[in-house]
């Protein structure tokens, strides 16, 4: 989520709900990138498709950073009681056979997840019948195993750390990035950075810190560099968070270096415009959104923390697939591009009410045709995709 969404020790939920697979119809788009894929009958046709996906803790966890903070330790566990009234309505479990739904029908070639979390809970001494040890990138990988789909974990990166309550709350939050195993081959050299500009520690036994993984790869026969982030948060309106991000960022691209072809992916935690943007796409990045679908606002935060909304209450974009040294032969940039999640039809029954994915939208991208004729391919998308194409 764009707020501190990091104390996912609040997941203390004493049940999973049953799984519940998404029946609505695919938007036109979705479908397109999604069904019909030629690379099931041609590996090479097509260049590459690129996922970014913030899993979301479950709940605003601003209050309890506060007060955890406060000298006061009498709001602690009151605070604590009342996140988990709302985690357990945004079960994670749940929003994972969303998630993977998702991720099914276009079957990316690599996807940046950010908020993954590992969960170690036991607070049975503070008279809470509750013990929880949760992976989500277990259970999401469990989801898509359950599909048929091989995704394999390419690289992660620790960021947020908690250990709380004398180690009954242990908490790892990470960025991760998966690839499609039956197309992509990870080479040597995966890396994992923490930024040098960090919040650092904001209240006892919790320290928000940011990071990025970094991937060399061959897809469809092409080397690729991928890299994952999730930017700091924090209020444009406090110059402090935009620097700090620009900061980060100048970090990655720098990371990322002069390789011809690379796509950066992640909750980037700031819109067009900003510092931040201004360093990505200074280092030669293209926005796919903004450059395949200009004039379309392409929301992806955020919606409410309890994810009950019937419809979407995104308001800003901040979650982006940028890419470089992807143009077609004529030098632009081809492809189709779709938001994810974003639809009332996309909610799935929740423990007690239908609810969101995730608190923000995904991203996913086809990006480079690699057959010399991009007006024969551009008409065989439309075909297929019964007359439903994005920008040529």
């Amino acid at each position: 989520m764009k707020t501190r969404c990091y104390l996912c020790f609040l997941l203390v939920v004493g049940f999973t709900a049953a799984c519940a697979d998404s029946t609505a119809p695919d938007s036109p788009l979705v479908a397109d990138l999604g069904r019909n894929d030629v690379r099931a009958r041609d590996p090479q046709a097509l260049g590459v498709t690129a996922m970014t996906r913030n899993l979301y803790i479950g709940a605003d966890v601003d209050v309890v950073i506060a007060a955890l903070a406060s000298p006061d330790p009498a709001d602690d566990v009151p605070t604590l009681l009342d996140a988990i009234a709302v985690l357990q309505h945004t079960d994670f479990p749940t929003r994972a056979e969303a998630l993977a739904d998702e991720i099914a029908r276009p079957r990316p070639d690599v996807i940046g997840l950010q908020e993954v979390e590992q969960l170690h809970i036991d607070l049975t001494s503070l008279g809470l019948p509750v013990a929880i040890n949760q992976n989500f990138l277990a259970i999401l990988g469990a989801a898509l195993a359950r599909r048929g789909l091989h995704y394999a974990v390419a690289g992660r990166v620790t960021n947020v750390t908690a250990f709380l309550l004398s180690g009954a709350i242990n908490l790892t939050d990470e960025d991760v990035i998966l690839v499609n195993a039956d197309r992509v081959t990870v080479l040597p050299g995966v890396a994992a950075h923490t930024y040098s500009t960090n919040l650092g520690v904001v209240a006892p036994g919790v320290e928000l810190k940011r990071g990025w993984v970094q991937i060399d790869a061959l897809i469809g026969g092409e080397r690729i560099t991928v890299a994952s982030t999730h930017l700091e948060s924090g209020s444009n309106t406090t110059p402090a968070f935009p620097a700090l991000r620009a900061a980060q960022a100048t970090e990655l691209v720098a990371s990322v270096g002069a390789a011809p072809r690379a796509i950066l992916l992640g909750d980037f935690n700031d819109t067009e415009g900003s510092p931040m943007y201004g360093v990505v796409t200074g280092a030669g990045f293209t926005d796919t959104w903004a450059r395949l679908r200009p004039g379309v606002a392409g929301l992806t935060c955020c919606e409410p923390p309890d994810l009950s909304n019937p419809l979407p209450l995104l308001f800003e974009r901040i979650d982006y697939v940028f890419a470089r040294g992807l143009e077609g032969p004529d030098g632009a940039l081809h492809g189709r591009i779709a938001v994810v999640g974003n639809r009332p039809g996309d909610r799935v029954p929740g423990p007690a009410y239908l609810i969101w994915p995730s608190d923000h939208a995904g991203v996913v991208a086809r990006l480079r045709d690699r057959e010399t004729n991009v007006a024969a391919s551009v008409a065989r998308w439309a075909s297929e995709a019964g007359g439903v194409r994005e920008r040529p």
